[in-house]
């Protein structure tokens, strides 16, 4: 279609997605880390709660990463996030049942084999739920924020009362495969198996992220229709489809993230998703409300600092990301990375 050179055009005037870095934000995550060092001390501990933060951030990127695709890109509050993170995060109890010898098994193929068929599994029936959520609640309800709170909080409500359903309302275990329980030692520093899988899952989640909405058509065209809809439209591409296939996506995300979320708990609850709901808003606040990147980031900084107040005042780090929000907005009030047309 020769009249689709028109898209990049609108593109470049909607959400500015990293066409010029911004470098000082990236600065903080290694600013932060440095600072910890003399008030820790020990280098070696500095080593194992850094390894640990990065980790733990990069947990929360993957379960804060679907939300920040859905209103990025739709400009849909969706409250009712959490209940796919904790959807996913019974899959996996469910699925990493049903394959004890995998699990217990002291080949970490068979190991990963195990975490990756959990892994697609929850975000299958995640992404299936998320597309029966945005047609009977969300699509109601589109460019109403007030509305979308309320409506979504209520989805998230009755979510969990289904889960209670199927699983009970009972805590249950789930413990990591063999091969990624214990830790790795370098000297006196200690980094567990499971969190270097955390590291590994979180980059490739936003690089994959990163690609799709920057070096492909797909995420070309749903940038131009956040910005000039209609214009997109008269093109021929149908934009209703396109953002219903971002909401499936930012869904399937958030069962991927139960899968970590809950592995990395070691134990899943049906109200683990309203649990985090908090954290997720705030992490994606200070990264700046829709911007990947700055969800990233802010994960990052968020895990790093809950592990170093959790050593050096355990009492400080019961809110310590408030305090870490607070302080990026007093600096930015549009979070590290502002996305031009909110």
């Amino acid at each position: 279609m020769a009249e689709t050179t028109a898209l990049p055009t609108a593109a470049a005037t909607g959400p500015r997605l990293y066409t010029q870095i911004d470098w000082a934000p990236l600065a903080l995550v290694p600013a932060l880390a440095l600072a910890a060092l003399p008030l820790i001390g020990s280098s070696s501990t500095w080593i194992t709660l850094t390894a640990a933060g990065l980790a733990m951030g990069m947990i929360i990127f993957i379960i804060a990463s679907g939300l920040t695709l859905i209103f990025g890109l739709m400009d849909v509050l969706n409250f009712g996030h959490g209940v796919f993170i904790a959807l996913g995060a019974f899959m996996a109890v469910t699925v990493l049942g049903m394959m004890p010898g995998w699990m217990g098994s002291a080949n970490i193929g068979l190991n990963l084999a195990a975490i990756a068929v959990a892994m697609v599994g929850a975000m299958v029936v995640a992404g299936a739920i998320g597309l029966f959520f945005e047609r009977v609640i969300v699509r109601r309800v589109y460019g109403q924020h007030l509305k979308q709170i309320l409506i979504t909080m209520g989805g998230m409500v009755v979510g969990e009362e289904l889960i209670k359903v199927f699983w009970g309302p009972q805590q249950i275990a789930l413990n990591l495969p063999a091969s990624f329980r214990g830790a790795i030692l370098f000297g006196d520093s200690a980094i567990e198996k499971y969190r270097i899988l955390a590291v590994a899952v979180g980059l490739t989640v936003f690089v994959a992220m990163m690609i799709v909405l920057n070096r492909t058509k797909l995420g070309l065209l749903i940038r131009a229709g956040v910005q000039d809809r209609e214009m997109v439209e008269s093109l021929g591409y149908r934009i209703k489809r396109l953002f219903v296939g971002v909401f499936v996506a930012g869904s399937a995300l958030a069962g991927l993230g139960g899968v970590m979320w809950g592995l990395y708990q070691q134990s899943v609850i049906p109200q683990m998703g309203a649990h985090v709901n908090v954290l997720i808003f705030i992490v994606i606040i200070i990264g700046g409300l829709g911007s990947t990147g700055g969800c990233f980031l802010g994960a990052l900084l968020v895990g790093l600092l809950a592990n170093y107040t959790g050593f050096l005042a355990p009492k400080v780090a019961l809110f310590s990301n408030i305090l870490l929000m607070v302080a990026i907005l007093l600096w930015r009030p549009q979070g590290l990375y502002q996305v031009t047309n909110r």
